[in-house]
């Protein structure tokens, strides 16, 4: 499979913080990538670099320059105006006149259940639907590949549930995703490889089902198998 993205020997700092620690990644068209670890471990910023966000300190970041992509954030940033604008400004800012943009913008609520909200305001709107409004926002400029980090840590059971759901809707559509979790049933569920990072490293890089086999994990990293055997716990 070809890669989208590919990163080489990685480093990030923040001042005295060494955030990432020769990283190599590579995502191909079609996966659905997992990024576990504790807090701190990496995660978020591991993301931002992907997405080209962050600059690295050192190393480098490879990318097939047709490959179209978005970010879903863990608290996704809402304007002050309506459901249907905050997408719709995100297509006008792509080029797109506002008329179609509005229109392409009511398409894309649709496709995640929030026409019957468009017009009331996006602050207004409950956690669950304000990420499926960000989803929507996303989806709307059609990316090849998705990040996001930690989708549905806020969300009430009914909202991870619309969420994952809508995830595992786009990667059917073809989408590859990247995405942070804390929650290890949700990577099940959801991922086709799972990265584990710890103090800015990678330790583990398996298929899901080689990440959640003990024996074949303990092999890999001890430390991503203890990390699994605490979250499961």
């Amino acid at each position: 499979m070809s890669a989208l993205v590919q990163l080489k020997q990685v480093d990030v700092r923040f001042g005295a913080v060494h955030a990432l620690r020769g990283v190599d990644l590579r995502v191909a068209a079609g996966e659905r990538v997992a990024l576990v670890g504790a807090n701190g471990s990496g995660k978020s910023t591991l993301l931002r670099v992907l997405h080209g966000l962050v600059r690295p300190a050192g190393g480098s970041v490879l990318r097939d320059g047709a490959t179209r992509q978005a970010m879903v954030f863990q608290r996704p940033y809402m304007v002050r105006t309506s459901a249907l604008n905050n997408v719709a400004l995100a297509l006008w800012l792509r080029g797109r006149r506002w008329g179609a943009s509005r229109e392409e913008a009511l398409a894309a609520l649709a496709r995640v259940g929030l026409a019957p909200v468009a017009l009331r305001g996006a602050r207004a709107l409950s956690g669950g639907q304000q990420q499926r409004l960000a989803l929507a926002r996303a989806w709307s400029l059609q990316p090849d590949l998705l990040f996001l980090d930690e989708p549905t840590s806020s969300l009430d059971p009914h909202g991870k549930r619309e969420v994952e759901a809508l995830m595992a809707e786009f990667a059917c559509d073809g989408m590859t995703l990247v995405f942070a979790s804390h929650n290890l049933g949700q990577v099940k569920r959801l991922a086709t490889r799972v990265v584990y990072l710890e103090q800015g490293r990678v330790l583990a890089d398996l298929p899901v089902h080689e990440f959640f086999n003990a024996p074949r994990l303990a092999q890999v990293s001890g430390e991503a198998g203890l990390f699994v055997k605490g979250e499961l716990a």
